[in-house]
Parts: C-alpha cells; structure tokens; sequence
C-alpha cells in the first residue's frame, strides 16, 4: 500500500519544507536548492503554510485527516467489490490507484469519460504499466477534496457506485449526463462557501 503526505492531506498551500538541526546539513541543502531549484520566497505561500501547520496541530485536523483514510478506504473497497483491480489492494492514505490492465479502456479513456460525469480524476501508470505514460493504464482518485466539504462514507459509497457505473459503461455518454446531475445535487448538500454577508 502507498503512502505519502502532501499538501492535499496536510491541507496547505503547495511546497515542500527540509527540516534539520544539523548546520552542514541545512548548508549543503542550501547549496542544492537554491538558487537553481527554489524561486524567491513567496510570503502569501509561507504564511499560508503557518497556518496550514497550525491548523494541523489541532484535534479538528486529526478528524479530518482519519475521515479522509475511511473516504478512500470505501471507495478502495466499492471499486473492488464492482470488480475492479486496486493496486495494493486497498489504501492506507488519501488515494487509490486503479489499474485497467485487464480491461479494453485506458486511464485517458477513464479520466475524459469520468470527467463528462464531473469527476475529476488522474490518469496514471501502474505496475505493470503496458501503454505510454500519455495514455496510462490506471487513474488516481483522491478523497481530501471531498472530505473537506463535509462527505461522509455514506456520500463515498455514492460515489464509488457512480464511478464503477462509468467505468462499467464507458463509452455511455448519456449515462455520463445522467451521473453528472446526481453528483451535482450531492454537492448542493456540500457547499464550500456561504454567500457573504458584506
């Protein structure tokens, strides 16, 4: 099972942070890093980061960061169920991996089909990998977006459902519309933002 940490589960701006207290260390990464690698400071981005990192420290985060392990955890486990090939097996982050090795469609062929339905995934090579990296042989799916909307397992066995549909019918563009419009009634129930009050 893959696991990693980034911006999308620590819920911050993008950019990295090398931490050390050794000086030779933190001199020699200096060196390599910039100025070829690293821009200038980008202040809005270190200030978002601090509140990022503070916001990570709270039990609010750790609730967030657990619900987001069980979302990708019943997606992982639908798409399996509908008999679908999720590499590892399952997850123990933020993300899935689904391989259409043994299936006549590709990753592109998912990502546009599952994009017409409004979801937004990545194509994606895979173990195994037998078509171009332009093309791929699998898509990655991601549950922090959704999870900090407010959705639940309920709402991730919903969807799950929805992209197996897809997947099961892939060149069925009216299905597509169909899903597009159930997924958009879910989301109403989800808002991001409230009007202001200005």
């Amino acid at each position: 099972r893959s696991s990693d940490l980034t911006h999308k589960t620590l819920a911050g701006p993008r950019g990295g942070i090398i931490m050390t207290n050794n000086e030779d260390i933190a001199k020699k990464i200096n060196s390599a890093i910039f100025p070829g690698l690293q821009g200038g400071p980008l202040m809005h981005v270190i200030a978002a980061k601090a509140v990022g990192l503070k916001y990570n420290l709270s039990p609010k985060w750790k609730i967030y960061a657990q619900q987001v392990k069980a979302n990708a955890n019943v997606l992982a486990e639908i798409l399996i169920k509908r008999g679908y090939d999720v590499v590892s097996g399952g997850t123990d982050n933020h993300l899935i991996l689904v391989s259409f090795l043994n299936k006549d469609f590709s990753g592109k062929d998912a990502e546009e089909a599952l994009g017409r339905a409004g979801i937004t995934v990545n194509k994606n090579t895979v173990p195994g990998e037998t078509r171009s990296p332009f093309v791929t042989s699998g898509i990655r799916i991601g549950s922090p977006a959704l999870t900090a909307r407010g959705m639940k397992e309920d709402e991730f066995k919903f969807i799950g459902g929805k992209i197996a549909d897809i997947l099961d019918n892939i060149n069925d563009t009216k299905l597509q519309e169909t899903i597009k419009e159930e997924l958009k009634q879910l989301a109403q129930k989800f808002v991001i933002y409230t009007k202001s009050t200005y």
